[in-house]
Formats: structure tokens, sequence, C-alpha cells
């Protein structure tokens, strides 16, 4: 992509203005938090203090939005109090220029680092070395500085407590999360009605996944249909695969196949029912003839063998669902047990109906025998680390992207280069104020490209439409301090509204914000309007400057993450390929964790593809036709191995013994191939293709995995060619036919 058009690109989005769910209570909430500092702080301390203050709980609002699953308050507390820091530090320090600088240095650095721990803790951290370079301006004293300091704790202290006084949808996010699991298995099963080998993105089940670590206190407080839903969609998937695919369910045409689509479209239409039931928490209400479409009478004439199987447990699985999402209800047991016994299998005990209305299970809700229903185990309730052990686990993060080559590190090291000479620039220019620049510099970069670049023009565009609103409304109010301040309560109230709508809007209400706040302490519009504009063009012109001088392009980096994404996904197939060599039954541990490093390999290489999209960069041993290529044939093979793990046999089936040799050989070759990927090299499946050819094969009485490592032969083909600019020779072509399984 050429500069130009990359430029137009990240424009367009910085401008662009997205539909997305308004949550005004929340934003009601961090509005009114940011009100009571505003006015204790004014009443105690005087208008500079209140203006401190504003800025700590304006900021550990902002660190509530942020996408966390841990507990809010925490967040609050926390951005407050560092705020707070860094401003009593930077107070001790700014009578000295050479001081300050290497302070402002040093906090730079380490804020650029904090994004290895995550996007939350990387914000907030950048946005207190932001406001650092407005407060520390403010006192006038160690003694003031200490208690503007305190006024910023106490303005988290406010947040922190109107989160735990005013609950707004506490588990929101949560249900949300689940919610948007079971509506992503919903709609793949509407797909496979009409494409039976249709893809499925499995980042809703690995964000159901993140929401559903919780942490102790959480795991106590958990609401009853937030538990098991996950691992169920976990195990709803490969069954939906399984029963719509030709290879292993039933032809392309014939009644069966209408019998199919009417049984996905019925799955689709419960799992939507049970989505929007969790997201709202109510109970369930299922259609009855999504219901009667699971009988065993209408099912078991039509369907024999795997299909049969796969609809039979789909049965199954759903009335779990269903029953997890309501919590049962007399109401509904007769419809979950139609469900269930659906394949004739041994039933559960019901659901109990308590005197609040909410069902209880008369056994805990998961068990062995549930657990049998999937191809993999019942998940265990996930622990998230406490706030005080997420240090460690941070700096271990920081320290392992301390390295030249790492995007973080490149990216502290860019800040606080334009942050130095952005606050230089500004202190040697005839302006005052010269803090905008950085500011708008730290604001505005990010560890890649597109965010940069786009954050640039939205700053740019709502800096100028904020301060022109913001100098029309004093010059017509004549606001004094008090009037000032509401009207900088109602910006920041806009902000946390609109804040997800458009990054332009959010920009303009943060700088009339910054105006109103200022007014209050008695700086008129004249002397912030026209250089924080021109300083704000500044800071934006060094942050695009030097992203170009020293960038961190995620092109060149798309070949080793496609190979770290081979090798997870081969080390994911040889373990599923194994256990038919070796049964053990549905409960495989090894399975389940090689599928969620094939699963973050495969997030981590579709999110680079979406960066390098917008780069000005020139392809670099990997054209956007092979890498798409590439992912079309990774994609495959792990949508064959997930079909191979949703028939792994039970632990008293018969071995197929070549399956122990083909594993061997799928992860050796396929770390082999993944070294080649990294080298550009075009990688060679001559083990596989031996393995296959084991006479021993003939013999295997397990059709599964007898054609289905035919097709991973295959899909690992199709993966050199796409890699390989030459046409493959005959030799390589694998199995002529992918209908074949």
């Amino acid at each position: 992509m050429s500069w130009f058009r990359a430029l137009r690109e990240t424009a367009r989005s910085g401008l662009s203005v997205q539909r997305t769910r308004l949550e005004p209570l929340l934003a009601l909430r961090g509005a009114a938090g940011l009100a009571i500092t505003v006015w204790v702080s004014m009443w105690a301390l005087g208008p500079e203090a209140a203006v401190s203050s504003a800025f700590g709980a304006f900021q550990a609002a902002i660190a509530t939005f942020q996408r966390s699953w841990r507990p809010r308050p925490e967040l609050a507390l926390a951005s407050g109090t560092s705020l707070a820091v860094s401003t009593f530090l930077g107070y001790l320090t700014i009578s000295h220029l050479a001081l300050f600088v290497a302070l402002l240095v040093l906090w730079t650095f380490a804020a650029g680092l904090t994004w290895a721990a995550g996007p939350t803790a990387g914000l907030i951290a950048s946005s207190n070395v932001a406001m650092m370079l407005v407060t520390v301006t403010l006192p006038t004293s160690v003694a003031q500085a200490a208690g503007h300091a305190a006024m910023m704790i106490f303005g988290g202290l406010v947040q922190a407590a109107l989160i735990v006084l005013v609950p707004v949808r506490r588990w929101g996010r949560h249900r949300d999360a689940l919610a948007d699991a079971l509506a992503a298995e919903a709609d793949y099963a509407r797909r496979l009605r009409h494409d039976p080998v249709a893809p499925f993105d499995p980042l809703p089940l690995m964000v159901a996944r993140e929401a559903a670590a919780v942490t102790p206190r959480q795991a106590r407080r958990r609401p009853a249909e937030l538990h098991g839903a996950r691992g169920l969609a976990e195990r709803i998937r490969p069954v939906l695969a399984s029963l719509a695919d030709p290879a292993v369910g039933v032809p392309e045409k014939g009644r069966a196949r209408d019998l199919v689509r009417e049984l996905l479209g019925a799955a689709a239409t419960i799992l939507d029912a049970a989505a929007g039931a969790i997201r709202r928490g109510d109970p369930v209400e299922l259609p009855p003839a999504a219901v009667t479409a699971f009988s065993t009478a209408a099912t078991g004439a039509v369907l024999t063998g795997p299909a049969r199987r796969a609809a039979s447990r789909l049965g199954r699985l759903l009335g779990d669902v269903v029953e997890t999402a309501s919590g049962g209800g007399a109401g509904r047991l007769q419809q979950v047990s139609t469900l269930k016994g659906g394949g004739g299998t041994r039933q559960r005990p019901p659901v109990a109906t308590s005197e609040s209305g909410r069902g209880t299970r008369q056994r805990p809700p998961v068990s062995t025998p549930q657990a049998s229903t999937g191809p993999s185990s019942s998940p265990k309730t996930l622990l998230r680390p406490t706030f005080p052990e997420l240090i460690p686990a941070a700096l271990r993060s920081i320290r392992k992207e301390l390295r030249p080559n790492s995007p973080v590190t490149r990216h502290a090291t860019r800040s606080t280069a334009v942050t130095a000479t952005g606050y230089l620039l500004g202190a040697a220019l005839p302006l005052g104020h010269g803090y905008w620049a950085p500011l708008a510099a730290v604001m505005i970069m990010r560890p890649d490209f597109s965010q940069t670049y786009s954050r640039a023009v939205a700053r740019l565009a709502g800096t100028v439409i904020g301060v022109g609103v913001a100098t029309g409304a004093l010059q017509a109010t004549h606001a004094g301090p008090h009037l000032s301040a509401a009207l900088a309560v109602a910006s920041a109230g806009l902000m946390y509204l609109l804040m997800s709508s458009a990054q332009f809007v959010a920009q303009a209400c943060i700088a009339a914000y910054v105006v109103f706040l200022l007014g209050t302490a008695g700086e008129q519009w004249t002397q912030t309007a026209p250089e924080r504009i021109l300083l704000t063009v500044v800071g934006g012109l060094l942050a695009m400057v030097a992203y170009a001088v020293y960038p961190a392009w995620e092109t060149p980096r798309l070949r080793t993450l496609l190979a770290d994404w081979l090798a997870a996904q081969g080390r994911y197939t040889a373990a599923v390929v194994r256990h038919y060599a070796e049964p053990v039954g549905k409960a495989a541990p090894d399975v389940r964790e090689a599928l969620l490093s094939a699963r973050d390999a495969r997030a981590a290489w579709h999110a680079a593809v979406t960066r390098a999209a917008d780069e000005p960069v020139r392809q670099r041993g990997l054209s956007r036709v092979a890498a798409d290529d590439a992912e079309d044939a990774l994609m495959q093979m792990g949508r064959v191995t997930m079909l191979m793990e949703a028939h792994l046999p039970e632990r008293d089936a018969r071995p197929v013994p070549p399956a122990a040799r083909l594993a061997d050989a799928l992860r050796t070759a396929t770390e082999k191939g993944a070294k080649a990927v990294r080298e550009r090299r075009v990688p060679r499946w001559d083990a596989v293709r031996d393995a296959l050819d084991d006479p021993m094969w003939s013999i295997a009485d397990d059709p599964v995995v007898r054609h289905g490592s035919r097709m991973l032969h295959r899909c690992l083909t199709e993966l050199s060619e796409a890699l390989d600019p030459t046409p493959p020779s005959s030799d390589d072509r694998g199995p002529p036919q992918r209908s074949g399984t």
C-alpha cells in the first residue's frame, strides 16, 4: 500500500463514526463521580485543587470503561493513585528542566513498556504521563502538590465507591461475552445449512473464555447462569460441524440432508434463545417447533451411524445449554427432557426450583457423565489472579518484551523520544503552555501504525472542534469557576457516553473538557485556544514522523506469525490423531491445551494481518495472495482436526496403530515446516506422506481417522503450494479430491 493510500485509509478510520450500543447509566455514574470530586475539592482546597482532582477522577472513570474482566474499583483506584504519584514527583523536579526531562523520559519509557501487560494498563500509564504534564503546573508549593496528589487519590476513591454502591449491569460484560459466543454458534449453525464446510471464527469463544476467568471474590458471587454454558458452547461447535459435513455425516442431497438442515435451524433458534436469556438474565423461552425437531422419532428413522450420534449428542448439549441458561423451571423441564432424550440416553435428575424462582441443581453442574458428551473435558472454574498478583505477571511480560525488535520496546523508545522533543520544543517556542505538544503526542501514539495515524487525525479534528465549541460557550456565558466546572463535567459525561462511537468525537469532548477545566482555575480562553491547536498539530506531526522514521511494521512479521500458527496447529492435530492410537475417551486435557494454543496463534496472525493491511510497506516475502491461501489451508486443517476431535474413540475402543506413527510425523513435520516458513523456504511433508503409506491403514476400521488423515495431508500440501511461487509437482499433490472424507 502506498503512503498516500495508507494516510487516506487511516484518516478515514479516525473520522469514522461507528454504531455502538450506548451506556448512558455508566456515563452518568462517571460524570457524577467527577462532579462530586470537583465540588468537594473546590470547597475544601480551592479551584486549583479542584482541577487536579478532576483530572484524577476523569482518568479513573476512563479506566473503568476499558475492557477488563476484573472488578472495576481496583482499576479506578490504581489510576487515581498512579496519577497522584506522577504529579507529586513531577512537581518536585519541574523547577529544574534537566531533572524534569529526565523524569519525563523515565516515566514515558515505562508507560510505553506497560503495553506489554495489556491495552488497559498501557492506556492508563500513557494517560497518566499526559495528564501529569498539565497537573504539575498547578501547585505552587510542595504542600500544595501533596494536597493535589491526595485529591487525585480522592477522585479515584469516589469513582471506586460509586462502582460498588451504584452497580450498573454488574455482570453485564460477562453476560454479553457468553451470549455472543452462543450467538456465534447460532450463526454458524445457520451458515452450515447452506455451506456444510463453512468456516467458524473462534474469537467469540476466546473472549468468553477470558470472561469466564474470575477472581476468587467474583467466583463466590457469579450468577448461576454464567456457570457451565461456555464449556457447552465449546463442545457444540464440533458437533454442529460433524452433523453438517458430508464427509462424516449425510450426503449433500436427499431426505437425510433436509432433516440435517432442519436440525441445524432448530439448533440456531435454541442457541439464540439461550443467548438472549443469558444477556438479559431471564428464563429461556423455546419455540416448540425447535424442540420437537430433536425428538427420537423424527431423527431415528432417517439418520444412521455418525450422523445419528451427532444429532443425539447435539440434542443433549442443547438441553444442557437451556438448563444452564435458565436455571431450569417447572415450565421448561419437559422441553429440556425432550432435547436431552433425543438419543435415548440416560438423563440427568431434574432441576428443582427454589423459593426465589431460580433453579437449583440436585447435583453439581459439571460431572464426568456430562463431560463425556463432548470432545473435551468439562471446564473448571478459571481463577483470575488478584490485583496484587498481577504485578509480577506484568513485570514478566515487560521483561519478555525488552528486546530491540519488539514492537512494544520500539513503541516505548519512540514515545520517549517524541515526548522529550515535544516538551523541549514547546518550552522553546514563545507560546506558553508548551506541554500541549508532548501531551498530544503521548495520547496519540500507539504500538501499531494504523491506530497512531488514525488517532493523530482524530486528535487534530477533535481539538479544533472541541476548542471552538468551548471557546464559544465561554464567550457567550462569561462563565465563572462554578459554571466552568459544570460545563467541564458535562463535557466529560458526553465523552463517556460517546467514546466508543468515534475517536474524533471523544477527542472533541476531551478538548472542551480541558478548556472548561482550566477556566475553572481562572485561565481565559485566549490563553489556551490558539496555542492548544497549534501545539496539538506539532505533537501530532511529531508522532507521525516518529513512526515513519522508527516504525514497528507488522508486514515483515507475517511469516513468523504464520510459522507459529503452523507449529501450534500441528501440535493440536498430532494430539488428536494420537488418541486414535491411544484411546482415552473424550476427556483429553492435552488436546484442550493444544487447541487453546492454536487459537491464540491464529488470533495473533489475524490481528497482524489486519494491522498490516493499512501499512505503507512493500510485501517482503509473503504476498497478500499467498497469505490468504496459506490462511485458508491452515483453517481447513483446523476444521478437519475439529471433526476428528468430535469423533475421538471411547476409552475401550479398538486402537488404530498407524495413527501413532502419523501423530509423530505430524508433530515433527509441522515443527520443521514452521522453521522453513521462517527461513522463506517451502515446507515439505514427506514424513507425513510416508506415515500415510503404512500398510496398516488398510485394516483400520475407523473411517474418520483414515479419511481425515489424508485430508490433513492435502491441507499441508495446499499450504506449501500457497508459499511456493512455482507450480507443485504431481508427486506433492496428495489425494486428488477433498470430498473423499
